[in-house]
């Protein structure tokens, strides 16, 4: 359902629309239009996102999916803080907020995930490990990788949870920016995004 601040049915809101903090992670639009083409969203999905940082994950799919059930996983009680202020900000009610530290905080949801989102967290692993016995069949996880040690340890957590359709996109955005009297194109940190599917 549309937002007064974004009324629109697609995703790809603007990253300036976001309320933010300083040296919290923000998933840029176009990264953001990746992870959720990945996502592959239903309009009543129950969606995890583990690392949820300014929370543009569960503000967008919480705006797409409005008979969903969106839980943003976050172990910092001031970003918990930024995401509530996020989905007040655009009019998201769908977003439930857990703070805690994956994997040991998921046993305290009921609902199982049709996807799942990692964005974050040291046990990179034991999260899958954790999401994957919870993730409803047909289900799938969506990652980000920022560097060649999150990359691997992904990977190989996928191959060791005999993940289908596991997929590796990484992204190359460039964006206008005005420098001076010039314009000139910026090119953002590549980011790898890693997918795969529970098929039982």
């Amino acid at each position: 359902m549309p937002s007064p601040l974004w009324p629109y049915v697609t995703p790809g809101i603007p990253d300036a629309l976001f309320e933010r903090l300083p040296g919290i992670p923000l998933s840029q639009r176009e990264v953001r239009l990746l992870l959720i083409a990945q996502l592959r969203l239903q309009s009543d999905s129950v969606l995890w996102d583990i690392g949820a940082g300014t929370g543009t994950i569960p503000v967008e799919a919480g705006l797409l999916c409005p008979q969903g059930q969106i839980v943003a996983i976050e172990r910092d009680e001031e970003v918990a803080s930024l995401i509530r202020r996020n989905c007040l900000r655009f009019g998201v009610e769908n977003v439930q907020i857990l703070e805690g530290v994956a994997p040991d905080c998921l046993e305290l949801l009921k609902e199982p995930p049709d996807c799942v989102c990692i964005e974050g967290g040291r046990s990179l692993k034991a999260i899958l490990q954790a999401v994957w016995q919870r993730l409803q069949p047909q289900g799938r996880i969506v990652a980000t990788a920022t560097n060649f040690e999150t990359l691997y340890a992904i990977s190989e957590g996928l191959a060791e949870l005999q993940a289908r359709n596991v997929e590796v996109v990484q992204s190359a955005i460039n964006r206008l920016e005005t420098r001076g009297n010039h314009q000139v194109f910026a090119a953002s940190d590549p980011i790898y995004v890693l997918s795969g599917e529970k098929l039982e």
